[in-house]
């Protein structure tokens, strides 16, 4: 499918898909709905997109800048991190 065929089909312009696809923006979790939708896929009901993740907090997170992001996910590393070691103790 290309850029202007996923546009077409989920109501979005070619270059928002464009900017999309570069990770020059982040979807809205409406758009991000939509894009998959037209793929034949949702955020309920693919699997591969993680088991037992909170899907209700997406709008949350979205909301936060990079920079905000990239600390909360350096932070979650750290606390990951820290499991693994006391783990193989």
């Amino acid at each position: 499918m290309t850029q202007a065929e996923l546009a077409e089909a989920c109501g979005v312009k070619q270059p928002t898909v464009s900017r999309i696809e570069r990770g020059a923006v982040d979807p809205s979790v409406e758009t991000l709905d939509r894009l998959l939708a037209a793929c034949g896929e949702s955020l309920e009901s693919a699997p591969r997109l993680g088991i037992g993740i909170d899907r209700t907090l997406f709008p949350q997170v979205l909301m936060l800048s990079p920079a905000d992001r990239l600390r909360m996910a350096a932070r979650d590393a750290a606390a990951l991190n820290r499991v693994l070691q006391s783990a193989k103790r």
